[in-house]
């Protein structure tokens, strides 16, 4: 283990994130192992992202096997490419197809946490905007021309996706208020990037545009997106897609369906090379790929499309396909996973190690007589469970650590998005499919 010195603040985000069983927002680096392969194949998507081209890849992993903590890293090393990067989770009010305003706002939560390596964090389009704008202010003193002339040059580039007249004119309001002082006019034409505009109404008072960002136009916007923080100065656009698990949980047949085939579109602009400068990660089980019933393989023209690799059999892998499924930690990986955490919970400094090299081995002794090898394969609960035996030395000094190994107590993970659905939900499955006949 290495002599680095960890922050006080980074040590304190990582060790309070993983004790409340999240993946902490910085610092994976620290805690990484095993899955280089893994790594190194989505690291060359980002440079071929980076360098025209698009990606859509399905990272499969079970529930609790670090699927969430893998799309951070991934993220990470994104921001390190100069490429933007978007990320959120799916949930009953976010999908990507909808006609009640769940996919806008699936895309107002990407936009929200919308980030750069000078913005981490989120909250990145407005910088975004910024930066285009001042690339735009330079063009001009260089070719002694109008800042307005270059923006309106450099929008055309939008027209021929489908809503990009407006996205241009929204970029050239923001253009307007930077140079009039008007605050109001920027903070309008962020919130319309950001699909927070509710009404088209609303959108035309404010910015005179006659569209927003709504569900019928989710994806189309985040390809005009992928275009624009190229012309900002920027690699591309990574998105990031968890938790895809809640569209195999939607009751309605017809809504999975419309979902899926969205998904279907992104894959094949993917493949046939129509995008440009975006990358596309989806989070998600092997019951949500597989279940040929409520899983993506329902969908006939996706399983086509996702098949693996008929030779990758008995150990062999191929991770240049669309579908990355995560391998297993090995017992290996495990352990070298708590010298890591030992190593940050003492801020990087061995000399504060509170733990010897046979408590880690004793600590997995004790997980695999309680739980078997699920302690490594899914080891988010046993992650929390070292640290907060960590704790309790850190806070009680002098006190040995053999009988508190002995005393810990924890079960195996369940899936719960495996758990058998209402007893109504077929009935229910058949009147939301006839609901769903008339909003589609």
């Amino acid at each position: 283990m290495n002599d680095t010195r960890i922050r006080p603040r980074d040590r304190d985000a990582i060790i309070q994130s993983l004790r409340a069983g999240v993946v902490p927002r910085s610092g994976q680096q620290h805690v990484q192992v095993g899955r280089a392969r893994e790594v190194e194949s989505l690291l060359r998507d980002l440079d071929s992202v980076a360098d025209g081209g698009s990606t859509a890849r399905f990272v499969i992993g079970e529930y609790g096997s670090g699927k969430t903590f893998f799309l951070n890293l991934i993220r990470a090393a994104a921001l390190k490419k100069r490429l933007v990067t978007m990320h959120a989770d799916l949930a009953p009010d976010r999908r990507l197809h909808a006609t009640g305003g769940q996919a806008r706002s699936l895309y107002a939560e990407l936009a929200r946490n919308t980030s750069t390596s000078a913005k981490p964090d989120g909250g990145a389009l407005a910088g975004i905007v910024e930066r285009f704008v001042s690339q735009a202010l330079t063009t001009a003193r260089e070719q002694g021309t109008s800042p307005e002339n270059v923006i309106r040059q450099r929008m055309t580039e939008l027209s021929e996706l489908v809503g990009g007249y407006d996205f241009g004119t929204v970029v050239e309001a923001y253009w307007r208020g930077h140079d009039t002082g008007n605050e109001q006019l920027k903070i309008d034409a962020v919130r319309w990037l950001r699909g927070e505009f509710t009404t088209k109404t609303e959108a035309r008072a404010a910015l005179g545009v006659r569209t927003i960002v709504d569900d019928a136009n989710f994806y189309d916007q985040l390809k005009l997106l992928s275009r624009f923080v190229r012309m900002a100065g920027y690699s591309g656009l990574l998105v990031c897609l968890d938790e895809m698990v809640n569209l195999y949980k939607l009751t309605s047949s017809q809504a999975r369906s419309a979902n899926y085939e969205q998904i279907l579109r992104i894959v094949n602009d993917s493949l046939q090379g129509i995008s440009t400068h975006v990358g596309f990660l989806f989070g998600g089980t092997p019951e949500f790929l597989m279940d040929t019933r409520r899983g993506l393989y329902s969908y006939e023209a996706l399983q086509s499309r996702l098949a693996e690799n008929a030779f990758a059999t008995n150990g062999l892998v191929d991770h240049s396909g669309p579908v990355l499924r995560l391998t297993n930690l090995t017992q290996e990986d495990f352990y070298i996973l708590l010298t890591k955490l030992r190593h940050v919970h003492a801020s990087g400094d061995p000399q504060q190690y509170l733990v010897p090299d046979e408590a880690l081995h004793a600590f997995m002794h004790h997980c695999s007589q309680n739980i078997g090898d699920a302690y490594f394969r899914t080891p988010r609960t046993t992650i929390r469970e070292f640290l907060n035996l960590l704790s309790v030395l850190e806070h009680n000094p002098g006190q040995p650590w053999e009988p508190l190994v002995g005393g810990v107590r924890f079960e195996a993970e369940l899936n719960p998005n495996l758990e058998p659905l209402e007893p109504a939900a077929q009935d229910e499955s058949r009147v939301d499919d006839e609901l769903a006949t008339f909003r589609l």
